[in-house]
């Protein structure tokens, strides 16, 4: 009996071995054979992952890595597995061609600060709640951006704020410069950008040295230097419950910055015309009160119109406020060209003010432009985006959840797509017409581009051409004497020049 039972153990034993060696042997053959697997990327370490790997300029190491793995790589940021896309083509399968795929957001723990997670442009929520959201906040900018200029000179009432701060500009860096010679101009440049963002979300135009307006703009500006530094409580979970200072400090600016946002939208209430539509608050709470068809009113509470008003302020600010933080070192830096803009002024506006629909007209200074936002690509990534099911990307399975990292900076600089990328040329966005062109324009990324594109990108683009031509009808700028002026950005969500400083003279 004893012989058997032994027998029978050891018959199991055989029997467990063979399947064992059978499904390892399945198993292999199917990763053999298998058609999708995941992305190549560097090894990474625990707990950091590829963190230490990044450098001080994340955007310029995952351009080395795609050299060796690929448009569409997989590294770890601390525990977190991200996918990094590079290429137009592959950004365009992101952002565009299976654009619903990619629509998500991660769950980062910086997300959840801005209106508990329920931000249009940082709500990890993807669905038909979020697209009738976006819907709203584009139908408000639309019924705004055609609101009646006070003054019949202005074709409508953002083209009349947007003039108006740019011509108070010009005077404030004229006595910038008579009190002071030289100068650093984006100090004063913020305020005029704060003011254009008020006038558009809360119709109001502060002076410019308004205690509460200062505030505010001190506020915005901790809130983005705290959120500029990488939070770990992002990628590695486990220290979102820690004291951590820059955390702390970011939740309390944002609290802070939409208590002020909710006091100004609560002011709307009870002043609210629907007959006089003052500003973006206003269009909000016109269409939150307008029935459909069925007889119901779109589903946004007073809650989702700050978060609104909040996205629209934030994005309107701090992009538009960089961009003219580098074009007023560009032009010192490149004389010539800002000569070639003035003669282009000239010959098509002459000395009546510039307005919106000029932009037709001036195509070298649309094409300078358009070279700024390329060669500074200052905003170098989308905000992070989420896989919302499982899909496949350049061959490669990219399983759901997974937090996706757009590098616009790499498209912007990508040698197949732009001759002598590293140069700052303008003219490589005008024809042999001097026309501009506009398919070559498109290629440009710092707005993004479908679903989860920035709705303010036609405002952004319109203040930034009206500040730029009207202070250079009226003004020269140059660079302080024998100073030498350093290109090199500081890295941050959005990346801001060294400081600087400029003189201008008044053109004659």
């Amino acid at each position: 009996m004893m012989f058997e039972a032994k027998i029978s153990l050891s018959e199991v034993m055989a029997a467990l071995f063979t399947m064992t060696l059978i499904l390892i042997s399945v198993r292999i053959i199917g990763n053999m054979t298998k058609k999708h697997i995941l992305p190549p990327g560097p090894w990474s370490l625990p707990i950091v992952g590829n963190l230490l790997q990044l450098g001080e300029h994340p955007h310029l190491s995952f351009i080395q890595m795609r050299k060796k793995y690929g448009d569409v790589f997989l590294l770890k940021l601390g525990m977190i597995p991200v996918v990094v896309v590079n290429g137009l083509d592959m950004v365009k399968q992101v952002l565009l061609r299976d654009g619903e795929s990619f629509a998500g957001r991660p769950k980062m723990h910086s997300f959840s600060f801005f209106a508990d997670g329920k931000s249009l442009s940082f709500s990890v929520e993807y669905g038909e709640s979020w697209k009738l959201h976006k819907k709203i906040a584009s139908k408000a900018l639309r019924s705004f951006s055609k609101s009646e200029a006070k003054t019949s000179t202005c074709s409508c009432l953002l083209e009349e704020h947007v003039c108006a701060e740019a011509s108070a500009l010009v005077k404030m860096f004229l006595e910038l410069s008579l009190e002071k010679g030289a100068f650093d101009p984006t100090g004063i440049t913020t305020c005029t950008v704060a003011n254009i963002v008020c006038a558009l979300c809360f119709g109001k135009r502060y002076d410019y040295n308004d205690e509460e307006f200062l505030s505010m703009i001190r506020i915005n500006a901790d809130f983005l230097k705290a959120t500029s530094i990488v939070n770990p409580a992002d990628f590695i979970p486990w220290f979102r419950y820690l004291p951590i200072p820059a955390v702390k400090a970011a939740h309390g600016f944002y609290e802070v910055l939409n208590n002020f946002i909710a006091q100004r939208v609560e002011e709307h209430y009870t002043t609210y015309d629907k007959n006089h539509l003052r500003d973006i608050t206003d269009a909000l709470i016109s269409i939150s009160n307008d029935k459909g068809s069925d007889g119901k009113a779109p589903p946004l509470s007073n809650d989702k119109i700050i978060s609104t008003v909040n996205d629209i302020f934030g994005a309107g600010f701090d992009a538009v406020s960089t961009c003219l933080f580098w074009i007023f070192l560009y032009l010192v830096n490149n004389p010539d060209i800002q000569t070639k803009i003035q003669e282009e002024i000239d010959g098509k506006i002459g000395l009546r003010s510039p307005r919106f629909d000029d932009r037709k007209d001036l195509h070298y200074t649309e094409a300078f432009i358009s070279e700024i936002l390329r060669h500074t690509s200052f905003i170098p990534f989308t905000i992070p985006h989420r896989a919302t099911k499982e899909t496949i990307l350049n061959g490669y399975l990219i399983p759901q959840d997974t937090c996706i990292f757009v590098n616009m900076y790499q498209v912007n600089h990508d040698e197949t797509l732009w001759e002598n990328a590293d140069l700052f040329r303008p003219e490589r966005f005008l024809n042999e017409n001097g026309e501009l062109n506009k398919s070559l324009v498109e290629k440009v990324l710092v707005f993004g581009m479908g679903i989860r594109k920035c709705l303010g990108e036609d405002i952004a683009c319109n203040e930034i051409f009206i500040i730029l031509t009207t202070i250079l009808q009226q003004l020269k700028l140059e660079k302080c004497f024998q100073d030498q002026l350093d290109l090199t950005p500081v890295y941050g969500l959005s990346m801001k020049p060294k400081p600087y400083q400029i003189q201008v003279v008044l053109r004659t």
